[in-house]
Parts: C-alpha cells; sequence; structure tokens
C-alpha cells in the first residue's frame, strides 16, 4: 500500500483556499490529491498530472466523477501548457511535487523498478514511450554508464561495475533486475555491503536517467513562475541531494534576486526577489520514519511567490504557512 510522505505537512503548506486551483504534480496513487480535494469548495479545482499509465487509470477510476478533479497524462516538466490549456496561466494558488518512484511502482515486478522482485528491466515511469533500461544497458558506453553511476547514484565503484557490465553483454545481455542486482553484488566488496542493498545507488542512477528526472526538474523550475500567481505556494518533497539540491538552489536565487557580475562595482542596484521560502526544510517525524521507510530521506520545502517590488516580511510569510 502507497503511503504519502509528510502527506498533511504538504497539503497544510499549501495553505489552501477553498475556491482556489491547485496542482498536484506528481498523483501517483491520489494520496495527497485526496486532502487537497478535501479542501476545496464546489468552485475549487485540482489538476493532477503523472507520466503513468496505471496512476491515470486509478485517478479516472477513484475521482473521475469529481467535477473538480482533472488528470493528465504528462509530466509536470509541461505544467505551463498543462496549465495554460485549462486558462490559469498566473492564476495557480499552489503546486505539489512528491519526486522520486512511488510504491506501486516498486512492488509490482514487471516494472523493473526494485532489485528485490524479479522482473524485466523496465524502470520506465511511462512503459508505453522511450527505452527500457536494458535497452540502455545494452547500448550505452562504459563511459556513460560510468557517468551515470557516478552523477546519479555517487556510486564509488561506479567505474569498475560500467567496466563489467560492458563485458558481460557481449555474450549475455541484461535482462531481468535480479540478474543486474546479483550482478552488481557480486562485483562491490562485501566489506560495502552495509544496511542497503549493494545495488541500490545503481539502480536509482538507472532510474533517474531513464526516466529523465532532474530534467524534468529543472524543465518545471523554469516555468514556474508564470504558472503561480502572487501569494501561490510552490511545495516540493525530494528524496535525493541532487533533487533537493536543485530546489533549494532555486529557491536561494530567486529569493535574493538577479545578481549583478562580481567585476561590476556597484552593488547596491534593488534586486527584488521573486520567490520567498517559508521556514526551513521540513523532514519526516521519527515516528513517521518508523512506519515508513521511504520517508527516512525526504525533504520538504515552501516557497511562495512573491510581487517583484514587494518589500518581504520572510517571518511573516513562514507565520502563515
Amino acid at each position: 500500500m502507497h503511503e504519502s510522505v509528510l502527506l498533511q505537512e504538504a497539503v497544510a503548506a499549501l495553505s489552501i483556499k477553498a475556491d482556489g486551483f491547485y496542482v498536484d504534480g506528481t498523483f501517483g496513487r491520489g494520496g495527497h490529491s485526496r486532502v487537497i480535494l478535501e479542501s476545496l469548495s464546489d468552485q475549487g479545482r485540482l489538476l493532477a498530472i503523472d507520466k503513468d499509465n496505471e496512476a491515470i487509470s486509478y485517478a479516472n477510476a477513484t475521482f473521475g466523477g469529481d467535477q473538480r478533479f482533472l488528470i493528465c497524462h504528462g509530466t509536470f516538466a509541461s505544467i505551463q501548457t498543462l496549465v495554460e490549456s485549462q486558462g490559469k496561466l498566473g492564476k495557480v494558488d499552489g503546486v505539489l511535487l512528491d519526486l522520486g518512484v512511488s510504491s506501486p511502482q516498486l512492488d509490482v515486478a514487471d516494472r523493473g523498478f526494485s532489485f528485490l522482485k524479479d522482473g524485466p528491466l523496465d524502470m520506465r515511469m511511462n512503459d508505453k514511450v522511450g527505452e527500457t533500461a536494458a535497452d540502455w544497458l545494452q547500448s550505452a558506453d562504459q563511459s556513460e554508464i560510468r557517468r551515470v553511476f557516478w552523477e546519479y547514484g555517487e556510486e564509488k565503484f561506479s567505474g569498475l561495475i560500467a567496466k563489467k557490465i560492458v563485458e558481460r553483454r557481449v555474450h549475455k545481455p541484461f535482462e531481468t533486475t535480479l540478474d543486474l542486482a546479483n550482478f552488481i553484488k557480486d562485483i562491490i566488496p562485501n566489506k560495502f555491503h552495509q544496511k542497503k542493498h549493494p545495488a541500490t545507488r545503481c539502480f536509482q542512477a538507472i532510474r533517474m536517467h531513464i526516466n529523465n528526472e532532474l530534467g524534468d526538474i529543472e524543465a518545471f523550475l523554469s516555468s514556474i513562475l508564470s504558472v503561480l500567481k502572487v501569494g501561490g505556494r510552490l511545495v516540493v518533497i525530494s528524496f535525493h541531494s541532487l533533487e533537493d539540491r536543485l530546489i533549494k538552489r532555486f529557491i536561494k536565487n530567486e529569493e535574493r534576486g538577479p545578481q549583478l557580475p562580481k567585476h561590476i562595482p556597484i552593488r547596491d542596484i534593488p534586486r527584488p526577489p521573486h520567490f520567498v521560502s517559508v521556514g526551513k526544510a521540513i523532514k519526516p517525524s521519527a515516528i513517521e520514519c518508523e512506519g515508513n521507510v521511504r520517508a527516512r530521506s525526504a525533504v520538504m520545502r515552501i516557497a511562495e511567490k512573491v510581487a517583484g517590488n514587494q518589500i518581504v516580511d520572510n517571518e511573516s510569510v513562514a507565520n502563515s504557512a
């Protein structure tokens, strides 16, 4: 069963207005959407987005009769286009992202996300388009495989694993999850087999690459200013340091406004912010982490769009969360 991490905290952070327009950019199995809908009036609206075909089917079956709800099959990277199609560009009251892979995707062996269950080596969130993990491992050159393992998984044995994969695939392609997981496990020395499965980092890296997860976040952030209204909230839950770093840097850069080049001596030109952070980063409680292993690496950040010439009192904004 899928348990949405920081469920109540994330919805509270949106500071929902009953008649507002909101976007759940990562519908999954509707945990956050369900709670958002509970706070909306008949005039309120929720646009949900997901890449996963099974998530779309679940959304239609569960919320299809609710006139306040609309599900779109796609990526949150296209949020500007999707919101514009609803005539709500610049009028959105809040956007929520719950990044990473969902429990249903991990639980179904045929999706190929899990290194604990045997299934086809797929890993596509939209299993109708793009190359599978098996396709990529068979065609990518050694340097690219090494880069992906190191950059997205921070795997210290990335070079050795990439070399061994390229050597093995010549006579026996990788086709199943357990085949790849056991192969990686045998490469990494036993003394490094700690709490996590030895294949954890590589599987995470392949998944992030196959689904262009960081690229989607960057595209999303480049358009979020045009999507939200002034006073609109951005709430993002991330599970990977690279994801969180992108979100944190974006909020910080928008909060301090455009920066002059370092070699220009004038430093006191007003630089109005576009966003202000709302409070500090939030992590799940010990109780939630104990009941949901997935919650342990979660970090939630909140920001609010402000007018470019608005004088901002960060403390009062944080207190309104």
